[in-house]
């Protein structure tokens, strides 16, 4: 969220944070942006967005992808329950392709959500970063936990 666009409407609806582990978002990322910064990655952003929130009385719900993936109905039956909303196992699988509210970034960033029906696997062990890279998992890494002490 840009700095000059005023916060304070985000507190008149229910936030959820879906969150990543730095190192994934990192090797993603640095596919598509060459030598991303702690900026272009986001995670400050959104622990101080969190904290915004937190501080505003608001308890935002914090949702981890790798847990969604591990166990897509389970977490999705826990994210409808504290979110009073109804379950449906439609939530758990779509037509391939895009919608038309994807966004302009649909076309950098979802490749494979575009191509597939369900929730694919959980993804495997944490990628190995380039050395030039690790700094920034490091400096992500602490916004991070501090969110994972939040998860669902």
């Amino acid at each position: 969220m840009i700095d000059a666009i005023p916060r304070d409407w985000i507190k008149t609806v229910t936030n959820v944070f879906l969150i990543r582990h730095p190192a994934r978002v990192i090797a993603s990322f640095s596919k598509k942006y060459e030598n991303p910064t702690i900026h272009d990655i986001g995670f400050q952003k959104q622990t101080e967005l969190f904290r915004f929130l937190r501080n505003a009385g608001q308890n935002p719900l914090v949702i981890n992808s790798y847990d969604i993936r591990r166990s897509p109905e389970k977490m999705l039956k826990k994210l409808c329950l504290t979110l009073s909303l109804d379950f449906d196992p439609a939530m758990l699988c779509w037509d391939a392709g895009g919608s038309p509210y994807d966004g302009i970034w649909a076309q950098h960033w979802y490749g494979a959500v575009h191509a597939s029906t369900g929730f694919s696997d959980p993804e495997g062990p944490l990628p190995q970063l380039p050395q030039a890279l690790r700094r920034l998992e490091q400096e992500s890494l602490r916004d991070y936990e501090e969110m994972m002490d939040y998860c669902l």
